[in-house]
């Protein structure tokens, strides 16, 4: 009888083993599952913090893209002014009216070109003007760059009249720079 017991006592002890094992085998892979998920809630976090910074800044530039407009246009008023050039008469902000109108005037005649190199040459507020303007929307597209996180904001700006007058600017002074007159 006391056999019995004792296998009875050694079969409960294994079952209770067994049963200790199989708790901790599942209780082992639910917590790698929640380490698995947290990781990744973790990671999509981030992502979305840095999303969210960057929109932010995407935010700020938008807000004070009326200032930075404005800062660009006075750069262009005496280039305007000196090359001969009206703006174009639509209902666009007075930046892109502006860029629009020297724009158009040297797809019309590409002598604008050479107008502005004389300009540069001759005129140092001109240079200036150039040189201020320059900068300036070169920093606001290198911004937009760094802070879109998809790009179409920074290729919207970049391939439309600011990068267009960027290159043309650029043209410009390097043929007053090659240029003696």
């Amino acid at each position: 009888m006391q056999d019995i017991f004792i296998l009875i006592g050694l079969g409960l002890v294994l079952l209770i083993g067994i049963t200790a094992l199989v708790f901790a085998y599942r209780t082992n892979i639910r917590m790698r599952d929640i380490s698995k998920t947290l990781t990744h809630q973790y990671n999509l976090i981030v992502k979305i913090q840095s999303l969210l910074k960057s929109k932010s800044a995407t935010n700020a530039v938008a807000e004070h893209a009326e200032m930075i407009y404005q800062d660009l246009l006075q750069n262009l008023i005496p280039i305007m002014a000196a090359i001969d050039v009206m703006p174009r008469s639509t209902s666009e902000h007075p930046l892109w009216r502006a860029l629009g109108g020297i724009m158009d005037e040297y797809a019309k005649n590409p002598f604008a070109l050479e107008k502005l190199r004389r300009c540069i040459k001759l005129d140092a507020e001109v240079a200036r003007s150039i040189d201020n303007y320059m900068n300036r929307a070169d920093a606001f597209l290198n911004h937009l760059t760094t802070t879109d996180p998809d790009g179409i904001l920074a290729a919207t700006f970049t391939d439309g009249l600011l990068g267009q007058s960027l290159t043309f600017f650029t043209q410009a002074k390097q043929l007053a720079a090659q240029t003696n007159e």
